[in-house]
């Protein structure tokens, strides 16, 4: 693994080029342009605001606490992370299936190709953080956010999270070229995924519900519980993840790395043969 970090790294080069490539392909016919990665999760969160912040408003009041009072950028908060998360799974798991030509005659680290997605969606989310700081401005003047020492919270949320994506778009885009099915499968994990984590409704949700306690445990396994709850904790520290939370997110995230990265390494001559 070390000596394809070192060649990926040689050839970063080839991956700025290759993530410049897609976002121009991606937005070369559109009027609006990047604009548009900002639309949709504002829209998303337009949508759960005016369900659970205006219909149901008093039950989301209280299990929110502090983040009652400035709902919509709790929203935002999650779903802007949650954009990069499922369009980078999505466009991941056809990395290779979508550009079997480039992989077959570029000599670069196939790895660059997934990784490219995963860094290219990122550049998305990077572009709606002025946004999301100046929601969170217009809240902390009226007195209802209280953001200081919680926003390091914040490179420590992308660190991580872009760990858990990078293991994960590797492992799907390989196990897509073997079995198409796979990206089919992801339509409906990626669906599941957004209401089995803490991004509409805060983690006390779950905590305090009468679910058994398996299922409790079961539900914080899962990385992108306490990668979220760092998002959110960026303007409520008390959103914090607890150590156990914590320590589960960040091991979990390096072994999805590991198993990633090594699974792609094993297939890499059946995925080239197939492509």
């Amino acid at each position: 693994m070390t000596s394809g970090v070192a060649a990926l790294w040689s050839h970063r080069n080839s991956l700025r080029i290759l993530v410049r490539r897609d976002l121009a392909v991606k937005y070369q016919q559109s009027v609006l342009g990047y604009v548009w990665s900002l639309i949709e999760p504002l829209g998303m969160g337009a949508i759960y605001w005016f369900v659970f912040g205006v219909l149901y408003a008093r039950d989301t009041g209280r299990h929110l606490g502090d983040a009652a009072q400035s709902y919509p950028l709790f929203l935002i908060t999650g779903i802007f992370a949650w954009m990069w998360t499922s369009s980078a799974l999505s466009e991941a798991t056809n990395a290779l299936t979508g550009q079997s030509r480039l992989i077959t005659t570029m000599n670069v680290p196939r790895q660059v190709f997934p990784i490219g997605r995963v860094t290219g969606r990122f550049a998305e989310y990077a572009a709606g953080l002025p946004i999301l700081a100046a929601v969170a401005l217009a809240y902390t003047v009226r007195g209802r956010a209280d953001p200081g020492w919680s926003l390091l919270a914040l490179p420590l949320a992308v660190a991580v999270q872009g760990v858990l994506l990078i293991g994960l778009a590797l492992l799907l885009s390989a196990f897509n070229v073997l079995m198409r099915d796979v990206e089919r499968v992801m339509r409906l994990v990626i669906r599941v995924l957004f209401y089995a984590t803490p991004i509409i409704y805060p983690l006390s949700l779950v905590r305090d519900s009468d679910l058994p306690g398996w299922l409790k445990i079961a539900y914080e396994v899962n990385p992108l519980v306490g990668i979220f709850q760092l998002h959110h904790a960026i303007w409520y520290p008390d959103e914090f993840p607890d150590a156990r939370l914590l320590a589960t997110t960040v091991a979990g995230s390096v072994l999805v790395l590991v198993v990633g990265w090594w699974s792609f390494r094993r297939l890499e001559p059946a995925v080239l043969k197939e492509l």
